[in-house]
């Protein structure tokens, strides 16, 4: 059979009423196929058009992209949200630890709150005593959902570590913005009693605590290679992004850095709402049972929320998660 005969059908010959007879004969013209050759013509057409339009819309995304959010650089000097006001530093020599800066909200309702920040906050790398994954769950779409660590130390104290946006005044966040360097990112460091509290009680979200798993040593590598990224931010601001540059990528990043490959490269990595089941499955936290029962143990937001207010938000907490290990010197 001729070489012409066997060629791969057009998308013409694939919808006309002459298919059989171009398989044969090597083709149809157009004007033989009648009123379907007609239809195909105006679909190419219709094709390249969306071709064009493609085309010359990511051209000019690129040089919006190149001329006017390529150069912005991320500031430290603009006039802050309150609760983004302040940078947190710190100062290690030693065991000894001084936190500056560190928030300390009591909230009511999201708009209802007494704002406070503490100058000084001593605590012991010594002294800490666990590490909790918090997952909140801020949208009814799973996948959605902000990741932080909370670092617990003997002497009681709690601070949380949540990379978010730093907004300026009156900016409220949207995902959209934060793909377009919008926002500066930002690592808050609060008492537990402020950063979980906010999402328990004042936004009444759907709240999980995890107790974190490390290797021996890495618990206060990983509270250093927080605080180093602290005292960056403060001198070198960096920009948030929606996908890339996110309250859970960022410790990711921080985690691999103490210890390579820990985390590898997931999807639930860029979607913080599935993070639990991947965090169980690597022993990046403790199974408390299976996952179902993991998940049903560690959600805290339902019985914060009975608080009387008098007991110790932490310990309140603590006194109704599964207990750890005892804790052996690293």
């Amino acid at each position: 059979m001729p070489r012409a005969s066997l060629r791969p059908l057009t998308i013409r010959e694939c919808f006309g009423v002459s298919t059989q007879m171009a398989r044969l004969t090597g083709g149809i013209k157009t004007g033989e196929s009648g009123t379907d050759g007609d239809a195909m013509e105006l679909i190419e057409i219709a094709g390249y058009a969306l071709v064009v339009f493609a085309t010359l819309f990511s051209l000019r995304l690129f040089y919006v992209w190149w001329t006017r959010i390529r150069p912005l650089r991320p500031k430290l000097d603009l006039v802050w949200e309150a609760d983004c006001e302040h940078l947190t530093t710190a100062t290690v020599e030693g065991n000894d630890i001084i936190f500056h800066k560190v928030r300390d909200f009591h909230w009511r309702t999201t708009r209802d709150r007494d704002e406070s920040w503490a100058d000084e906050v001593a605590v012991r790398l010594d002294e800490l005593k666990d590490v909790w994954f918090m997952v909140d769950h801020f949208h009814a779409i799973k996948g959605m959902a902000h990741t932080y660590l909370t670092f617990e130390f003997d002497c009681g104290t709690c601070l949380s570590f949540s990379f978010e946006t730093r907004r300026e005044k009156g900016e409220r966040y949207h995902p959209w913005d934060g793909l377009w360097r919008a926002y500066e990112l930002y690592l808050l460091v609060g008492f537990e009693r402020d950063v979980t509290g906010l999402r328990t009680h004042a936004r009444k979200n759907k709240d999980y605590m995890f107790r974190a798993i490390t290797p021996p040593g890495k618990d206060r590598d990983l509270l250093l290679g927080m605080i180093q990224k602290l005292n960056q931010l403060s001198v070198s601001p960096e920009w948030y992004h929606s996908l890339l540059t996110t309250c859970n990528t960022s410790i990711v990043q921080i985690v691999n850095k103490v210890t390579p490959g820990r985390i590898p490269f997931l999807w639930r990595n860029f979607l913080p709402g599935h993070t639990p089941r991947a965090a169980l499955k690597l022993k990046l936290i403790e199974d408390w049972g299976g996952y179902e029962s993991t998940l049903q143990k560690a959600r805290i937001d339902e019985f914060a929320q009975e608080w009387d207010g008098v007991e110790d938000y932490s310990m309140m907490l603590r006194n109704r998660l599964p207990k750890g290990p005892h804790r052996t010197e690293n």
